[in-house]
């Protein structure tokens, strides 16, 4: 208590300053994810791509971003074990903890999952500050399944959506005619997914309280809004029947590139959304124990504040803007060669991984998902297609990102601790 009543003013602008710092950390790599096919397809330069991703990341997570992660929160530690004052502590250390780890991580240009570090982190702080006891042991195993089961399933999507591509458009006589034929029918699989997508996980929260069955329906009628939408643009798409079959694949990808900038704006509003409570969810937690005077309130879930959601939100454009560029790189030319139809089959597939991970309660990471949703489109060209270097080191930066956040999370919670008295 004594340190909520000496310290609040000063433990929240810290808190504050370290939820700003990790909000930057996910704009600088997690959002870069969301981009990153849309600019190495070719279909968004990189200012475009930052353009679009700073207007629907920030209305995503100032307009959808209003819940504490209750797994965050209260799944991975027992909050009942936890003083109020360690739990302030506790909670800015792995903030900084996910801050540092994503800046060394966006510097070097691997994706990595923030939603990870910030778990590592939590953990870390919860088991060493604390007690082995403080932390919820059974909800690691679904985090560590993750790393493997949501590239898996993106990866093998993703492969046969390519292939159904290959064999539909892109390997026939004449392809920009089939496409004009077929590409109705993705466009309304992607507006039906991605709608599914932000009415299941990312407007629940708004005060749209729409059933399953409310939400699929709307889903289906936004999908054949966007498929006629679709049906008028490439009417005004010609090609000369005479022109060479180069010609006509330019045709094509031109057609998958209008597809792309509306998967990437409702991609980027579901992110934004969804993610941006890695950071503000424990900055929230903060906030309400120093603004209660000290009590935590175990298993109670907090309405967050407008104005640590207008933070947070501003964080992650701030980290897009700045450093987004090098994950974004590293997303969309440096596993394997995109076009636009290529990186539509792999942003498709994420996004249908999302809704069906989110769907059967599995913790899912976007980074994880859309690196192996590329993969399965690379694969789907042969092993050749593929940078198997760049991609032992994006593997290598996923094995390390939980105990990178746990250790760093422990050396901050420890300096904290020393500074404010040692409580």
């Amino acid at each position: 208590m004594s340190l909520i009543a000496d310290y609040g003013l000063v433990l929240l602008v810290l808190a504050c300053l370290f939820g700003f710092f990790m909000a930057w950390g996910v704009g600088a790599n997690d959002v870069a994810n969301a981009m990153g096919t849309s600019v190495g397809s070719r279909a968004l330069t990189i200012k475009q791509a930052i353009i679009i991703a700073m207007v629907f990341e920030f209305a995503g997570a100032y307009l959808a971003g209003g819940e504490v992660t209750e797994t965050i929160k209260n799944g991975i530690v027992d909050a009942n074990l936890i003083s109020p004052n360690l739990m302030v502590l506790g909670m800015m250390s792995a903030l900084l903890a996910a801050g540092t780890w994503l800046l060394v991580a966006s510097t070097r240009g691997w994706p990595v999952s923030t939603t990870h570090t910030i778990v590592g982190a939590v953990i870390g702080f919860a088991a060493v500050g604390v007690s082995m006891d403080a932390v919820h042991w059974g909800g690691v195993g679904p985090i560590v399944a993750s790393w493997v089961v949501t590239p898996l399933l993106a990866g093998i999507i993703s492969f046969c959506l390519f292939v159904s591509v290959q064999k539909l458009i892109i390997d026939t006589d004449n392809p920009f005619l089939n496409a004009k034929r077929y590409v109705p029918l993705y466009m309304f699989i992607t507006g039906f997914v991605i709608s599914l997508m932000t009415l299941t996980k990312g407007l629940k929260h708004v005060g749209l309280n729409l059933s399953s069955t409310e939400g699929f329906l709307l889903s289906i009628a936004i999908g054949v809004l966007v498929m006629l939408i679709g049906i008028a643009m490439l009417s005004r798409i010609h090609v000369d029947v005479e022109a060479d079959k180069a010609f006509h694949f330019s045709s094509v990808e031109k057609v998958f590139a209008i597809l792309m900038i509306f998967t990437a704006c409702s991609m980027a509003f579901a992110h934004g959304s969804n993610d941006v409570a890695n950071a503000v969810g424990p900055l929230a937690a903060i906030v309400g124990v120093i603004q209660s005077g000290g009590e935590l309130a175990a298993g109670a879930k907090s309405l967050v504040p407008g104005w640590i959601l207008l933070l947070g939100a501003l964080g992650i454009v701030v980290g897009l803007a700045t450093y987004g560029y090098k994950v974004i790189a590293t997303i969309g030319k440096e596993i394997t060669e995109l076009t636009p139809s290529r990186g539509f089959a792999a942003e498709l597939a994420a996004a249908t991984t999302v809704v069906s991970a989110s769907g059967l309660g599995l913790p899912v990471s976007t980074t994880h998902t859309l690196v192996g949703a590329i993969l399965g489109v690379g694969l789907a060209r042969g092993i050749g297609a593929l940078n198997l270097g760049m991609i032992g080191k994006i593997f290598l930066s996923w094995i390390i990102t939980l105990p990178a956040g746990a250790i760093l999370s422990i050396i901050f919670f420890f300096i904290l601790r020393a500074l404010f008295g040692g409580v």
